[in-house]
C-alpha cells in the first residue's frame, strides 16, 4: 500500500546539528496549513485507485501544530484518499510537547504512533544539542505515553559526537530498553553544512567528530540490542519482531508515496517530486493554485541505483532475482562481478539469492553502494 509523508516546517528551537528545512517562527502556521492542505487535494490523482497504509507527519517538529491544525489535515486526507483501516499513522514529536493534554489531544485523532525526539538522556549532551527538552521530560514523555495507551513508540538517539563517552553511551540503550520501547532509531552525528555545529568547528570552539568513536559506538549499539532481541532491519532502525515502521520499511522497497509540505519529496515508482523548501514560495504557489515543485526524471540507472541503495542498508539486501526482473539481466550480471572483493573481504555475503552487509560491511554501507552503483553504458 502506498504512503504519505507530511512536512511540518516548524520547530521551537533549531538544533546545533540540524540542517532540516524548518522555521522557529509560527506566524504564518495557520496559513501553512491552509496551504498544506490545498497541495493534498491537488495531488490526489497520484494514487488514485491505492489504499494509503502509512502516513509520517515529519519536520521540523509536527506535534509543536494545535490540535485543530492536525484535525484539519486529516479531514482533508481522509476526504481526498483511501485509508486503510490498520495504517500506521505516525507523528513526530518532542518530548517537551508531550504533555498530559497534548497526549490526550492526540487520542481523538487518528495518529498511533509516536517518533519521539529524545536523543539522549543526559541534560549536559540535551544542552550541547540546543534541545529544548530535559532528561527528566525525556522518560516522562515516554511513560506517559504508554500510559495513554500509545504503545507503539520508536526514539531517536544519536551517537559519535564528543560529549558522549561509552558509558554514557550504553546507558542510553539500556535506558531504552527498560522503558521497553518496540523501536529505536539510532544516527552518527554528521556534520552538515551551514549549521550551528559546522560553524562552531570551524571555528575550534567545538572538536571535531570522532569517526572512530562513531564506528565503535554503532557496533556497540548493534551487538547490546541483537541481545536484547531486536532486529536490526536497517542500519540506522532497530525493533523488536512485528514493530518495523511500516513508512520507511516502504522507503526502502520502493513503494509509491506522496510528499506534502515544503521540501518534501515524493515518488511514484518511476519518478521523483521534489517541493521547494521555501515556505513563502512554497504558499505563494498553491494559493495560485500550482503545485511548488520539481520533478526528477529518473533513468533506468537511477532508479537501479536507488534499488542498491535503499536495499543494500536493510537485513533483506539486495535480491539479484529481482534485479533480473525489475532492470535486467546486465544489471544483475554486473552486480554479480561488483560484489566480488567486498565478500572477499568479509564486507557481504550471499544468503539465499540476497546479497547482504556483514557487521563489518555495515560500516561501509554508502561506499559498498556507490561501488554497486550502474554506469551509463549498461
Amino acid at each position: 500500500m502506498a504512503g504519505i509523508y507530511i512536512h511540518i516546517p516548524f520547530c521551537k528551537k533549531a538544533c546545533t546539528y540540524c540542517d532540516f528545512h524548518f522555521t522557529t517562527s509560527t506566524k504564518y502556521m495557520a496559513e501553512m496549513v491552509d496551504a498544506i492542505c490545498k497541495e493534498i487535494i491537488l495531488k490526489q490523482h497520484r494514487l488514485a485507485g491505492q489504499k494509503i497504509g502509512s502516513i509520517y507527519f515529519g519536520g521540523g517538529t509536527p506535534s509543536v501544530l494545535p490540535t485543530t491544525a492536525l484535525q484539519q489535515i486529516f479531514s482533508t486526507l481522509e476526504k481526498h484518499f483511501s485509508i486503510a483501516s490498520n495504517a500506521e499513522i505516525t507523528i513526530e514529536t518532542n518530548p517537551d510537547d508531550l504533555t498530559a493534554k497534548k497526549i490526550a489531544d492526540f487520542r481523538t485523532l487518528p495518529v498511533n504512533r509516536f517518533s519521539i525526539g529524545t536523543q539522549s538522556f543526559f541534560d549536559d549532551d540535551l544542552l550541547w544539542m540546543n534541545r529544548a527538552h530535559n532528561a527528566n521530560e525525556a522518560v516522562d514523555s515516554i511513560k506517559r505515553s504508554q500510559d495513554a495507551g500509545f504503545e507503539n513508540l520508536t526514539i531517536d538517539l544519536i551517537y559519535g559526537y564528543p560529549l558522549l563517552n561509552d558509558e554514557k553511551w550504553k546507558s542510553n540503550i539500556n535506558t531504552a530498553v527498560e522503558l521497553q520501547i518496540p523501536h529505536l532509531s539510532a544516527y552518527s552525528l554528521t556534520v552538515e553544512p551551514r549549521t550551528a555545529l559546522a560553524n562552531a568547528i570551524e571555528k575550534g570552539k567545538q572538536k571535531r567528530i570522532d569517526d572512530e568513536q562513531s564506528a565503535a559506538q554503532f557496533l556497540m549499539l548493534i551487538d547490546h540490542l541483537s541481545t536484547k532481541g531486536f532486529e536490526h532491519y536497517e542500519i540506522s532502525n532497530y525493533s523488536l519482531p512485528g514493530h518495523h515502521a511500516v513508512h520507511n520499511t516502504n522507503y526502502w522497497k520502493g513503494v509509491p508515496y506522496l510528499g506534502i509540505g515544503p521540501s518534501a519529496h515524493g515518488f511514484d515508482g518511476d519518478n521523483r517530486f521534489i517541493n521547494i523548501a521555501n515556505n513563502a514560495k512554497y504558499m505563494e504557489s498553491l494559493f495560485a493554485g500550482s503545485l511548488p515543485e520539481e520533478v526528477e526524471f529518473l533513468t533506468p540507472e537511477d532508479r537501479f541505483n536507488e534499488y542498491i541503495m535503499t536495499s543494500l542498508r536493510t537485513m533483506w539486501g539486495i535480491n539479484l532475482q529481482e534485479i533480473t526482473s525489475k532492470f535486467g539481466s546486465n544489471f544483475a550480471d554486473q552486480t554479480k562481478k561488483q560484489i566480488e572483493p567486498f565478500m572477499a573481504k568479509g564486507q557481504l555475503i550471499h544468503d539465499n539469492g540476497s546479497i547482504k552487509l556483514t557487521h563489518t560491511g555495515k560500516l561501509f554501507a554508502d561506499g559498498i553502494a556507490a561501488a554497486l552503483f550502474a554506469e551509463d553504458d549498461y
